[in-house]
């Protein structure tokens, strides 16, 4: 199967009110089902621009905008719901913090198919700004999602760093990964993008990247964002040598458009020039035999 798949650069704007939020996401996701997307992925905290609805008091609390954005979450979900059954795609909504019945927030992010159906999946491994400054917590555990667009994964940001995570979801059948972001230093992105890069080369699958852009100074949380949206394949066969589909250019907002051939990709587990996926645990027998510390001899 091939799909279309539409990686946003997405701006946190402020809005009055919420009719504002529900016009943009019209045009969003209008634009990339009108260009003939059939999934779209939008970034980590891009929920975020939510807050811009508080009262300036609590926009400025990192921690008081947590409480107050529960209102509004239900409703800007069914936002996205509407809308994904309206164009008829498979949606990853922005994520935002989500509060659990024991008090404890998560970053979540929605999976929503063109029937309407549900799924979350929430961010697996926190930042230090996310412990120790904002009291965002870890979610329960990866899910694998069957949806027209294929079986997809979710690794929020972060997440997408750490190899184990990708390696769960690839082996329980993924075919697809989505990373969105928000980064706001040029070194952020980086280690997301190049850790999207070597998930894609490691598990030879395709990488979805949509990260945040622009300023938004009024918020402390997401007050600047810095990255480019992208889809990433394996460095192999029918592929660009640099693993690199499409990648923006600059900061601009807009869709990343490509369309990618899924059974393809897992046929290079099989055909491919390399045999990353099936050699991973090469590497846990190589460990079995230790690290053997050498002195240099003359000879």
């Amino acid at each position: 199967m091939t799909v279309t798949v539409a990686a946003a650069q997405y701006p946190i704007d402020r809005f009055r009110y919420f009719d504002d939020f529900v016009a943009k996401a019209s045009r969003w996701v209008k634009d990339a089902a009108d260009r003939g997307a059939d999934l779209l992925v939008f970034p980590e905290y891009g929920g975020m621009e939510l807050t811009s609805l508080l009262p300036e008091a609590v926009i400025g609390d990192l921690s008081a905008q947590l409480e107050a954005l529960q209102p509004l979450r239900d409703d800007a979900l069914a936002v996205w719901r509407r809308l994904a059954m309206q164009h008829e795609v498979t949606l990853l909504a922005p994520s935002l913090p989500w509060r659990l019945a024991d008090g404890r927030y998560v970053n979540r992010a929605w999976l929503i198919t063109p029937d309407g159906r549900l799924g979350h999946q929430d961010k697996q491994i926190m930042t230090r700004f996310e412990n120790d400054e904002w009291g965002v917590s870890a979610g329960d555990g990866l899910r694998l999602f069957d949806t027209p667009a294929g079986r997809l994964g979710v690794l929020i940001c972060y997440d997408s760093e750490f190899p184990d995570l990708a390696r769960a979801l690839v082996e329980a059948g993924a075919d697809l990964l989505l990373v969105p972001s928000c980064t706001d230093t040029p070194a952020g992105y980086h280690r997301v993008r190049l850790s999207a890069q070597a998930r894609a080369i490691e598990q030879q699958v395709a990488i979805v990247h949509a990260p945040t852009v622009g300023e938004a100074l009024w918020s402390p949380a997401v007050d600047i964002n810095t990255g480019h949206a992208a889809i990433y394949t394996p460095c192999d066969h029918g592929f660009p040598p640099d693993g690199i589909l499409t990648r923006g250019e600059d900061a601009t907002p807009g869709w990343q458009l490509a369309r990618l051939d899924l059974p393809l990709i897992r046929a290079l587990r099989e055909q491919g020039q390399v045999n990353n996926y099936h050699d991973w645990a090469l590497q846990t027998q190589r460990l079995t035999l230790g690290v053997e510390a050498m002195r240099l001899t003359e000879e």
